[in-house]
């Protein structure tokens, strides 16, 4: 991440689009809240690509991430400001959170290995993630960096967020159950609440 971050956004409804443009990366990125999981994906890192898949699809998150980014030294800023990107706009898109849930959380399963994901918008960050990853590299992505996306998220987006994978034993479906976890929770905490429409979730009036 570079200080001269330039980041131009706009908001319609639980829409977002937010363009931030570094020495390091270009990014674009769109999401819909109340999509239908559409996405649209090219960051360079096939693998990450078929994360980022997991958050619209069972998030039900219209996502849309273009980012050109500095491939030819490592994926770390591409991962990196993907997250921060990404957390920017559900910031923008979620607005004053009246009305959502707030919480969220999500078991996931594939074959042998199991993950958890619990977020509340609490417009605090915060992140405790414990992966043991059985593999340094999964296709293209450096394993290190899925730590690097999700405080990026997290920083940007104003969350508390847990992750745990509690078991696993191949780095991909660690991998996939970890962002199937997250898409979940998210759709549960971004999910309107009628019993509380127009009121924000918090004792404090304000998140």
């Amino acid at each position: 991440m570079t200080s001269s971050a330039l980041v131009t956004s706009t908001v319609t409804d639980r829409v977002a689009e937010v363009s931030r443009n570094t020495a390091e990366t270009r990014i674009r990125v769109r999401v819909n809240l109340d999509g239908t999981g559409q996405a649209r994906l090219n960051t360079g890192i096939g693998f990450f690509d078929h994360m980022l898949e997991q958050i619209a699809r069972h998030g039900l998150i219209d996502l849309e991430v273009q980012c050109d980014g500095d491939l030819h030294i490592d994926g770390h800023h591409s991962v990196e400001d993907v997250g921060i990107t990404l957390g920017q706009a559900f910031a923008r898109a979620v607005g004053d959170k009246k009305g959502i849930r707030r919480y969220g959380h999500a078991y996931v399963p594939l074959d042998e290995a199991l993950s958890r994901v619990v977020i509340d918008f609490s417009g605090r960050p915060g992140l405790h993630i414990d992966i043991a990853f059985t593999a340094a590299m999964i296709g293209g992505l450096d394993t290190q960096l899925v730590h690097e996306f999700f405080q990026g998220f997290v920083n940007h987006a104003g969350v508390t967020l847990h992750i745990d994978n509690l078991k696993g034993a191949n780095a991909h479906h660690q991998c996939e159950t970890v962002f199937k976890a997250f898409a979940r929770a998210l759709r549960a905490a971004l999910e309107r609440d009628p019993r509380a429409s127009g009121v924000i979730p918090s004792t404090k009036g304000t998140l």
